[in-house]
């Protein structure tokens, strides 16, 4: 009986995605107990997002593909209308109003455009997929820019960044033309200027320390160059587990959050690297599994774009703890501490699952 109800619960999951998943998320609790001073209640804490996540997940997977594009409008204008309130009455904190309280519960709704934006262009390609044009690839960019925008007025240029990656891999996946891609990169590029002259100074002064961190070395360079030491003292083989001198020390900030992969660098080194650096990569090629064996365009764009961003998370925080990318406060996925990032990015794989269990559901 038991065994017939838990094969039951497992069916709408991928075992071998899952597999992916938990194993990355178990280092992810062993480098957070180092990382938080073997505090016991963050690591527990974090156990806690993990099992709401992994329901949420499970939850999603159970639900056909169709259903969830169904909800694709709906769930994108709730996500734009709350980025309007965050601008007139969200909460400020560090310079940033990124916020919302309803009572007792804060929201982020940067966090709900993760799944919203996917979802909706997705959902906009396959209703129009019969007859694409340019004058849709044009809405879609529209589409996509908004919530950008609105995000990084907020301002939060990493996560607006980021959420345009997302978008965007929808786009690219969809089929836009060559012709419109070099156009928006050569307008990009002539447009630099006035985009530096409307970056905050922070986040300028970001861009110039990742040239050159020792501009600022106990301001805006120091991250860099806390992180990067510790990634480089982990040597091959590390210091080992629970011997990150950097971060037990006090010199790497934000070691369980946006900076634990340097903790994770220096206790297991280079092979460690490598190692969570392929659970990455898998993770990644099975969502690209999925995508290409997806039964409708919707589907596939879907699968598609969730995945690539996923690995677009995990490159950007690597980059920006070893130095190669500048400091934008982009957690690493899996493994930092934290229970709404967790969710939304568990609440993606569970669409994924959705996508493999439901395919044969699902007209092409």
């Amino acid at each position: 009986m038991v065994k017939r109800m838990l094969l039951r619960l497992a069916r709408p999951l991928d075992g071998f995605l899952l597999t992916l998943l938990v194993a990355v998320m178990v280092i992810g609790l062993f480098v957070l107990y180092s990382a938080s001073e073997q505090d016991p209640a963050k690591v527990l804490a974090q156990a806690v997002n993990i099992g709401i996540a992994l329901t949420a997940m499970w939850a999603v997977a159970n639900v056909r593909p169709e259903h969830l594009l169904r909800i694709a409008v709906p769930l994108y204008i709730l996500g734009v209308v709350l980025l309007i309130a965050v601008a007139g009455v969200g909460q400020v904190s560090h310079g940033a109003r990124r916020w919302l309280h309803f009572g007792f519960v804060r929201l982020q709704p940067s966090e709900l455009m993760k799944i919203a934006l996917p979802l909706v262009l997705a959902w906009y390609f396959e209703r129009h997929s019969a007859r694409l044009k340019l004058r849709h690839f044009v809405l879609a960019l529209v589409l996509l820019l908004i919530p950008v925008g609105l995000i990084a007025k907020e301002p939060d240029l990493g996560t607006a960044l980021l959420i345009f990656a997302s978008g965007f891999y929808v786009v690219f996946l969809a089929g836009i033309s060559s012709r419109i891609l070099l156009g928006a990169l050569a307008a990009t590029v002539a447009a630099m200027p006035l985009l530096w002259s409307h970056l905050h100074t922070y986040q300028r002064q970001r861009i110039l320390t990742l040239i050159n961190p020792s501009l600022d070395p106990l301001g805006t360079g120091y991250h860099t160059i806390q992180s990067t030491i510790a990634v480089g003292s982990g040597g091959i083989f590390g210091k080992g587990w629970l011997h990150a001198s950097q971060s037990h020390l006090g010199f790497l900030p934000e070691s369980t959050t946006d900076f634990i992969f340097a903790v994770f660098a220096e206790e297991f080194g280079l092979i460690g690297n490598i190692v969570l650096l392929a659970l990455f990569l898998l993770i990644t090629a099975r969502g690209l599994v999925i995508a290409a064996d997806a039964r409708s365009l919707a589907t596939r764009l879907l699968a598609g774009g969730i995945t690539l961003t996923f690995f677009t998370y995990a490159f950007v925080n690597m980059g920006m703890v070893s130095g190669i990318l500048p400091v934008v406060g982009v957690p690493l996925p899996l493994v930092s501490y934290g229970g709404t990032a967790m969710l939304t990015i568990l609440l993606g794989f569970g669409i994924l699952m959705s996508i493999e269990t439901h395919k044969k559901l699902v007209k092409g």
